[in-house]
């Protein structure tokens, strides 16, 4: 895939204009009526409007909060004067993004928080993390997506346990590292137990990006993947479903 054009100079970015694609994977989950929903959003409802034997054409319409299915959320979800999701600018949609595994820490520890040790060990092995890239964050929770009770993992008072970014780390790939955003395969990237949303906080001050729910994060290497991210461009919307590609050289 060659996007470089004689009249136009190259955009300044860290993509390659250049990108030999060996590979193409859905980070998105499919949208069906009984996918997890974080509690108190709206269900998804799928309803039929046109019919081939009757109208002679098939049409349905969909409803599901901002925040269902693999979404990203946008800075207006917790800042008045934050941007929406319609006003994020195309080329920040593709990005390159690491993965960092932590299926080990969280598979013994449910309410496990990614720490800066853990992101100074990935570098070691793999190199510093690029800047404007998505971290995106491997719990192993995308193989619970089925599976509503052990997706949330609620204790007998509510409470919610699931892995996710701890703020050291985060503040740390935000300052040091000048990351374009995060990811992660839970219904947060604040892990279960923290019900202030810090790290959506932390990271959504600026436009950055915030993807949850994503899955087949397996599939993808630890360095060298290309994000594609398709948002609905919902005017004034505090978040969008998103069709989440990744490119893989």
């Amino acid at each position: 895939m060659d996007s470089q054009s004689p009249n136009h100079p190259p955009a300044n970015n860290l993509v390659p204009l250049t990108l030999t694609i060996r590979r193409i994977v859905y980070l998105s989950h499919i949208i069906d009526p009984a996918i997890p929903l974080w509690p108190g959003d709206p269900s998804v409802a799928l309803e039929t409007v046109a019919e081939l034997d009757k109208e002679g054409y098939y049409l349905r319409r969909f409803s599901l909060g901002e925040h269902s299915a693999t979404h990203m959320n946008a800075p207006n979800s917790f800042y008045p004067e934050g941007m929406s999701i319609d006003k994020y600018p195309a080329e920040s949609l593709i990005a390159q993004a690491v993965v960092i595994d932590i299926r080990k820490q969280a598979a013994s520890n449910t309410d496990y928080a990614l720490t800066l040790a853990d992101v100074l060990a990935w570098e070691q092995q793999y190199g510093q993390i690029p800047p404007k890239s998505v971290v995106l964050l491997f719990t192993g929770w995308q193989s619970k997506w089925s599976n509503q009770e052990a997706f949330f993992n609620q204790d007998a008072s509510g409470g919610m346990h699931f892995p996710g970014f701890g703020s050291e780390a985060t503040q740390f790939l935000l300052k040091e590292r000048q990351i374009a955003g995060i990811g992660i395969d839970t219904h947060g990237v604040d892990s279960g137990q923290d019900t202030t949303f810090a790290i959506n906080r932390l990271v959504l001050e600026q436009p950055r990006i915030v993807l949850e729910n994503l899955t087949n994060l397996d599939q993808l290497p630890a360095i060298g993947t290309i994000l594609v991210i398709g948002v609905l461009r919902l005017l004034g919307g505090s978040g969008s479903p998103v069709a989440v590609l990744a490119l893989l050289p």
